[in-house]
C-alpha cells in the first residue's frame, strides 16, 4: 500500500503546480471527513488555543488546516523527485544572509510545526550541509521514503532521535546548522510546563540546554505556504539567548511561536496532541 501511495504521488508530481495543489486540498477535505479522531483532536487544541471562537469558526479554521496539511502531503513528492530547479521556483528562500553570517560556527534553527517545514529542510538542504534528528517511523517502507527525501540533498547529517544528544551536539559544534522542531508534545521527560496559548503544555528544553552546551547561535525558520509554493525565512539571530534560566528561555520559545502561529493559524500543526502531558492530577483533553 506504500509503494503504490509513492507511486501515485511521484506521478502526481508531473502535473502543473496548480493542479497538484488543488489535489493536496481535495485530500485534505477528504481526510477532514474520513479522520474522525485528527478531527476531534484539531477541534479541541483551537478550542484550548482560541477560546474565543465559536464553533462555527473553529471548524472553518480546521477544514481550512485539512486543505493545507493534504496540500503539504501530496506536494512531498514535488521535493522528494521533482528537478532543483522545479523546487527552486516553487520554494523560495529568503534571510540567507543570516546564515551566511555564521558559517562554519555552531548554529541551531528553531523551526516550528508549520506545515511547510520539509519544504524549509529540502530548500536549505539544497544550499547547506545539514543537520537534523528524525523520528523512526512503524512503516519501513515509508521511513526509508522519508530518510531517502530528506537526505537528497548536501551532505546532510540524518541523527535518529533515538540516538540521544551526543550526536546532535558534536553536529553542531562542526558547524552543521542544526535543524530542530522542539514544539511537540514529547512527554514530561527533560520538559518544563510552559504555557502555550494560556495552556501548560510539556515543552522540552533542549533548545536552552543546546545553545548553552554549544554556544550555538539561535536562528528562527519559518516556513509559510503560499498559492504558488512556499516561502522559507530564515530570521535575524537571536539576542541575549540563552538568557537567565532555562524555564525563561522556553517561555520566550513559546511566546515566539505563539506570534508566529497567529499570522497563518491554519498553517500550524494542529493534529497533534500537544497536551497530552498534564500536570499532576490534571485530566488530559483528549
Amino acid at each position: 500500500m506504500i509503494r503504490l501511495l509513492a507511486l501515485l504521488m511521484r506521478l502526481l508530481t508531473w502535473l502543473p503546480f496548480p493542479l497538484l495543489a488543488a489535489c493536496g486540498r481535495g485530500l485534505g477535505r477528504l481526510l477532514y471527513v474520513l479522520g474522525r479522531e485528527r478531527r476531534r483532536v484539531t477541534l479541541i487544541n483551537l478550542g484550548l488555543c482560541f477560546p474565543t471562537l465559536s464553533a462555527q469558526e473553529k471548524s472553518a479554521l480546521a477544514k481550512r488546516h485539512f486543505a493545507l496539511f493534504g496540500r503539504s502531503f501530496l506536494e512531498r513528492g514535488l521535493l522528494w523527485w521533482s528537478s532543483p530547479e522545479r523546487i527552486r521556483r516553487r520554494v523560495r528562500l529568503e534571510g540567507r544572509e543570516h546564515l551566511d553570517a555564521l558559517k562554519g560556527k555552531p548554529v541551531i534553527l528553531l523551526v516550528p510545526h508549520f506545515l511547510g517545514l520539509d519544504a524549509a529542510w529540502t530548500r536549505l538542504s539544497m544550499e547547506y550541509d545539514m543537520s537534523g534528528i528524525y523520528a523512526n517511523q512503524k512503516n519501513p517502507v515509508f521511513n526509508a521514503l522519508l530518510y531517502e527525501g530528506r537526505a537528497r540533498f548536501g551532505k546532510s547529517l540524518m541523527l535518529s532521535r533515538q540516538d540521544g544528544t551526543r550526536r546532535g551536539v558534536k553536529a553542531i559544534k562542526s558547524g552543521y546548522p542544526f535543524f530542530y522542531l522542539p514544539d511537540l508534545d514529547y512527554g514530561p521527560r527533560d520538559a518544563l510546563f510552559v504555557p502555550f496559548f494560556g495552556v501548560p503544555a510539556a515543552t522540552i528544553t533542549g533548545l536552552s540546554r543546546l545553545a548553552r552546551l554549544t554556544g550555538a547561535t539561535v536562528l528562527p525558520v519559518i516556513a509559510r505556504m503560499t498559492e504558488s509554493g512556499y516561502v522559507v525565512r530564515i530570521g535575524a539571530p537571536w539576542q541575549d539567548f540563552p538568557g537567565e534560566s532555562i524555564e525563561a528561555d522556553t517561555r520566550r520559545m513559546n511566546a515566539f511561536i505563539e506570534a508566529e502561529v497567529l499570522k497563518m493559524p491554519e498553517q500550524y500543526y494542529w493534529l497533534h496532541k500537544r497536551f497530552k502531558t498534564r500536570p499532576p492530577g490534571e485530566k488530559r483533553p483528549y
